[in-house]
């Protein structure tokens, strides 16, 4: 009997998960790592735990520069550091990583960081010998000496350069002797570069897949060495005006292997250039064309025999029904189309090319205006197995229209439906749409409670959710939905002006909301808000614009429990120097927009500016300028924080309808 119990003192002792393997342990953890607040939590249970779960953590998204040494510290062996919610990286914090990380990190993204340079960069490059990927996207100050610095990591394989206007061809030279490993490399913006820098890139770097020479001023010269590259499978030239179709001739001599080619707002080549793509790159997949040519006929003959296009996106550009037509008659099926905002597009251009592309699957005809419910007739008939469908502002399309989308198409996963004649008979026939994520309903009028309770009950997997300006809907509606779905993350019910607290009651069980607009909804108050943020802890962003019945009283919940938030509009509403400071103790604290706060004083906003140390945007009404010290803006400004200005005199609110009847007059 003693024997017995000093067994089971020694089993109640010991920790069962000792006797696990550290890889099932880790397996456990990848099932908890989508939410950080689960791997905190296991984190803190034991030693052992805590220990095990910062060998697991490969990949960091540090919310402060400063925390930088004790989070390195924590997490040793991290694979992948993610910057860009830190804009004060300094060549310091560059220097620490590198020390700290060394063989262990294959990549970084500072895409949203300042302040480091050529020093930092070279630290980085010298130490990290295994670093595979950066990301410097809108690093505007760096120059070539900060490119040379990166040519030292050698085994680079992904680089992304947007918008760094002041690196040069001498700059992309370095890289590309340096760097011969790269694999993708995006110079997006980068104005500095021209012929010479991107043929230095295509000669010295031989395994390039992936570049994107989006608005760079380049010519005809370096296509065809570019066009050379042997595993080049995506290029990227938007915008880039220097291109004719005398550089696509380029492409009858080579580019097998390209898969995706984007040629948007180019505005000099036509289906003459076009024509070259047929025997030059027989194993395109995706096409972009937007903002570009028209849509003839002779267009559509140039491209019909790319036998693997699976994908083609025209947005913006003009089309013939003959186009339409002709892109119907192709012996390929399209998976994927994009049509919005072409003008020309009618009821017998896309109901012949969706008769023949059975198998759709993305299908964009927003600000398609000519349309009417003959097209829709024809998608839901030919496309049954549409996944996402976008069709904002197809104002001749009628309500009965809708009820086919739901009874033929019940794979949709996505349907944007903004601006629109639906009804609640057509909410509920695409209520049959289970596996629908992501719904939009904005400015759409002749809905209410009633349709919007069908879409609560039947769509269960709903995460999505745009009713903005959507007057009918009250808070009968917004209960189903919280109700019948529970994994929503976002919810934007702004200038429905009859929604109460009660909703936002009712929305507080959906623990996973992350971002909430209601802005301009008078009846909501303080108490409301006050319990969606002790119910969605990973609120991330909030916008309360023109709730005037919301002040201090909420901003106090706010602050103890969204520590997530990052991004936060005040405007119009009844929130004091109280609340604003209360906010400072959210640490993910980005952005903040307050215009108009009546009981907001200089020396409140002041020191809530100073509380808040990890803001980089702040928009103010201009008459704050001139009420605030300089310095203050100087010491903010050196943290990160960048100022926007407005001086808009108060707006009184436009009826739902009056508010419909401008946008439409502004959209003609």
């Amino acid at each position: 009997m003693k024997r017995q119990k000093t067994l089971e003192t020694n089993a109640n002792n010991s920790n069962l998960f000792d006797l696990l393997s550290e890889e099932i342990v880790f397996s456990i953890l990848d099932f908890i790592d989508t939410n950080p607040l689960d791997r905190k939590s296991f984190s803190l249970v034991c030693k052992s735990f805590y220990i095990t779960e910062s060998k697991h953590r490969k990949n960091l998204k540090p919310l402060r520069q400063e925390l930088l040494p004790r989070v390195l510290n924590r997490y040793p062996l991290v694979n992948h550091l993610d910057l860009s919610l830190c804009p004060r990286i300094n060549d310091n914090s560059l220097n620490v990583i590198s020390n700290t990380c060394k063989d262990s990190l294959n990549s970084i993204d500072l895409s949203r960081s300042r302040f480091f340079s050529y020093n930092g960069l070279m630290s980085l490059a010298l130490n990290c010998k295994n670093l595979v990927s950066i990301d410097l996207s809108n690093a505007t100050e760096l120059r070539d000496a900060a490119a040379a610095a990166v040519a030292e990591a050698k085994n680079l394989e992904r680089l992304w350069l947007g918008r760094c206007k002041l690196i040069t061809d001498m700059g992309i030279g370095c890289i590309a002797v340096g760097c011969k490993k790269l694999r993708l490399i995006s110079l997006k913006w980068c104005i500095g570069v021209s012929d010479l820098g991107v043929g230095l890139i295509a000669v010295k770097c031989k395994e390039i897949r992936s570049l994107d020479l989006s608005f760079l001023p380049i010519t005809n010269k370096c296509l065809p060495s570019i066009l050379k590259l042997q595993h080049l499978e995506d290029i990227v030239l938007e915008g880039c005006f220097g291109i004719d179709d005398d550089s696509l001739a380029a492409l009858k001599h080579g580019c097998k292997s390209m898969k995706a080619l984007d040629i948007s707002s180019c505005q000099h080549i036509s289906h003459v250039g076009l024509s070259s793509l047929i025997s030059g790159a027989g194993s395109l997949q995706q096409l972009t064309l937007s903002y570009g040519c028209p849509v003839t006929l002779a267009l559509a003959d140039s491209l019909k025999r790319l036998s693997m296009l699976q994908s083609v996106k025209l947005d913006g550009c003009a089309v013939t029904s003959a186009g339409l037509t002709a892109i119907g008659n192709w012996c390929i099926s399209l998976s994927e189309l994009s049509l919005s905002k072409c003008l020309g597009v009618t009821d017998e251009g896309l109901s012949s090319l969706v008769t023949k592309h059975k198998d759709l699957k993305k299908l964009d005809i927003t600000c398609c205006r000519k349309i009417t419910d003959v097209s829709i007739a024809y998608i839901t008939n030919s496309c049954t197995n549409l996944t996402s469908l976008r069709m904002e502002s197809c104002t001749l399309v009628p309500s009965e229209a809708f009820v086919l989308i739901g009874q033929q198409c019940q794979f949709l996963e996505e349907l944007d439906l903004t601006d629109n004649e639906i009804d609640d008979e057509g909410l509920k026939s695409i209520s049959r749409c289970s596996k629908l994520s992501s719904l939009k309903l904005g400015i759409c009028l002749n809905i209410s409670d009633k349709g919007l309770s069908h879409v609560g009950m039947k769509c269960s997997k709903l995460t999505e959710l745009d009713l903005y300006r959507s007057a009918g809907i009250t808070d009968l509606g917004i209960l189903a939905i919280s109700r019948g779905c529970p994994g929503l993350e976002m919810i934007n019910m702004s200038y429905c002006i009859d929604i109460t607290d009660s909703s936002l009651i009712s929305l507080s069980k959906c623990s996973r909301l992350n971002t909430f607009e209601s802005r301009g909804c008078p009846l909501i108050t303080s108490l409301g808000l006050a319990a969606i943020a002790v119910g969605c802890k990973q609120l991330i962003k909030l916008d309360i614009k023109k709730c005037h019945n919301i002040g201090d009283a909420a901003m106090l919940p706010l602050a103890h429990f969204s520590q997530n938030l990052r991004q936060i509009t005040l405007s119009y509403s009844s929130v004091s120097d109280v609340g604003l400071l209360a906010l400072a103790s959210i640490s993910c604290l980005q952005s903040m927009t307050v215009l108009h706060l009546k009981g907001l004083t200089p020396s409140g906003l002041a020191a809530a500016l100073l509380a808040c140390g990890g803001l980089t945007k702040v928009k103010l009404h201009l008459s704050f300028k001139s009420l605030l010290p300089l310095p203050l803006f100087e010491h903010l400004e050196a943290r990160g924080c960048v100022f926007e200005w407005r001086d808009k005199e108060f707006q009184a609110e436009l009826d739902p309808k009056c508010y419909k009847l401008q946008w439409e007059d502004i959209a003609q």
